[in-house]
């Protein structure tokens, strides 16, 4: 869902009743391209996060805090010198741009009031965060963009603020119906792209929405629109842009698949009532909405390196297993060539000089074969270079069969760390998954390093029946689990045949109901590379009937007796212990 203009309008009109009047408390910068403003007023404290991340902007009103580094970032501290106990003055959109800019009144060193403005701008890769003097004169910003990167403006110290046009766009707000219509005939365009190339603010997904309102097929060419149809799509536009400037919204999420799928500032009409689930704040909304999603994206960027070596280790695993089936394939004819030598010192003495084959019957199958012969060879020698052939591909054979079985497993071990990865929500999550990679031989520890200390636990659930239920995070986690944890009658679930945690039920010794059975094969499911499937196949058994092989990876074990079911991957119920 794109982070669009109508969505912002949402935001400003909260912004503008929670905060105006209020004062910035404190100002932290918990990420590189993120603030945290405390603010306190009439309406007690409430914190505003401001994200510029190129992958996941972000503007919302929230209780929760993030930790700070141990020293604040140049950018945060000028902020604090400047704004520290600023009063909020107004909040503000141009047209329906994503940019808010937030006008500030505070004291300078003489005690002489001040005014500057703090800007954000929500445009995916283009996010930043700029601050500027009473003139617009930016006097810093989270990013710096000098004119090396972008052609359109710079955005550095002692530059003029300006919002760069880069598109030729309606504003929605300011738009008369006559306007309105010359826009969407202009468009040779289905009538969905029309509107949302056409104005400012408006996302695909906004745009579907107004054609069904307007009873309109979104697919239509805009240019060829019939006049009503046409009326019919300016009215809704006008509708709209009343909304929005009488700040009536309707905040909403779509579920797909039981799935946030799409969220709106506007009642989304086009989908079933089921489906959608309304919210009082825009802020309340986007925090749920994005809450997992935020976490997950600054998880991976701090994971990419790690990502990286895996997934370089595992395309090289890959190619190199691919090659070496392709030559255990090329050793098939081995046993051929041991049946030539053996027919050939049988019956070869029977052969011509300087013939070019041999007719035989092969006493192991009881039929006629013809067997290539070298002329230049007599009958033994060309039984020598079968059997040298044929001891040659043996070799191969044996060889590539274990290698083979090496590589599989280093293919299977890597494929369990990606899924470490995937699992992984916190940064701790990511020292024990480094650790095993250093162990591997896949990263170098640097110099004397000491091994960093392992925070990082298991995922702890309960079941609907009171059981508790522990997840590995990863295959060190796995390892604890299945075999200092848990105790011979605790049961052991894992995905059959794909790379996913171990998932240990405490039992207590006592016979488990089928809905506990049930609820940790979801949970096996859900934290395996089977995420996101209806169907998955969950082994299940109890802890004593699991070994560990002598020698083997971490988290790799082998089970002879155990039970199966099949289940989705679904886990909302399921009760998660902090």
């Amino acid at each position: 869902m794109a982070f669009d203009g109508v969505t912002i309008a949402g935001i400003v009109s909260e912004l503008k009743d929670k905060l105006i009047g209020n004062r910035i408390y404190k100002i932290a910068q918990p990420e590189k391209d993120e603030l945290i403003l405390t603010v306190k007023g009439s309406c007690g404290q409430v914190r505003m996060l401001m994200s510029a991340d190129a992958s996941l902007p972000l503007l919302y009103l929230t209780q929760k805090n993030k930790t700070s580094p141990m020293t604040a970032p140049n950018f945060c501290m000028l902020l604090r010198k400047h704004l520290q106990n600023a009063r909020i003055v107004s909040v503000t959109q141009p047209g329906l741009e994503r940019i808010v800019r937030f006008e500030l009144e505070h004291l300078n060193e003489l005690g002489d009031l001040c005014r500057k403005y703090l800007i954000i701008e929500l445009m995916g890769k283009h996010s930043n965060i700029i601050f500027c003097d009473d003139q617009d004169k930016i006097i810093d910003s989270i990013k710096h963009i000098s004119g090396m990167v972008s052609s359109v403006r710079e955005v550095l110290p002692g530059r003029q603020y300006f919002i760069p046009k880069t598109q030729d766009k309606a504003e929605l707000l300011s738009c008369s119906q006559e306007e309105m219509a010359a826009v969407l005939r202009a468009k040779s365009l289905p009538l969905y792209k029309a509107v949302y190339t056409g104005f400012t603010g408006i996302s695909p997904s906004i745009a579907q929405e107004l054609c069904y309102r307007a009873g309109v097929d979104a697919d239509l060419p805009s240019a060829g629109l019939e006049a009503e149809a046409l009326d019919r799509m300016v009215s809704v536009l006008s509708g709209l842009a009343a909304d929005i400037r009488s700040e009536k919204f309707c905040y909403n999420v779509v579920y797909e698949n039981k799935q946030p799928a799409e969220y709106a500032a506007v009642q989304l009409s086009s989908y079933e009532e089921g489906q959608r689930r309304r919210f009082e704040c825009i802020s309340a909304l986007l925090e749920y909405y994005y809450a997992e999603k935020n976490t997950i994206t600054r998880i991976r960027q701090r994971s990419v390196d790690l990502r990286k070596i895996v997934t370089t280790a595992l395309e090289r695993n890959v190619k190199k297993y691919d090659l070496q089936v392709k030559q255990l394939q090329d050793t098939d004819k081995r046993e051929t060539y041991r049946v030539y030598g053996e027919l050939l010192n049988a019956y070869g003495y029977g052969v011509e000089a300087g013939a070019k084959s041999m007719e035989a019957l092969n006493y192991y199958t009881d039929e006629n074969i013809t067997i290539p012969l070298d002329p230049m060879l007599t009958a033994g020698e060309n039984a020598k270079k079968y059997f040298d052939k044929y001891q040659k591909l043996k070799r191969t054979y044996e060889a590539l069969t274990t290698l083979t079985k090496e590589t599989k497993e280093e293919i299977e071990h890597l494929s369990s760390i990606g899924i470490a990865l995937d699992i992984a929500l916190k940064e701790e999550d990511l020292v024990q998954i480094k650790e095993e990679l250093i162990e591997s031989g896949y990263i170098r520890r640097k110099g004397n390093t000491k091994r960093e200390k392992i925070t990082s636990k298991p995922f702890h659930y309960v079941s609907s029946d009171g059981y508790h239920i522990y997840v590995g995070k990863n295959n060190y986690q796995n390892e604890e689990l299945t075999f200092k944890f848990a105790t011979g009658n605790d049961w052991w679930f894992h995905t059959k045949g794909i790379p996913g945690s171990h998932v240990v039920v405490k039992s207590n010794n006592d016979e488990l109901p089928d809905r506990v059975f049930e609820e940790a094969g979801k949970l096996a499911a859900h934290y395996s590379q089977a995420r996101g499937q209806e169907k998955v196949e969950i082994d299940y058994t109890q802890k004593k009937n699991v070994k560990k092989p002598n020698g083997s990876k971490p988290g790799f074990v082998v089970y002879y007796t155990n039970y199966s079911l099949v289940i989705d991957s679904d886990i909302t119920g399921i009760t998660q212990i902090e």
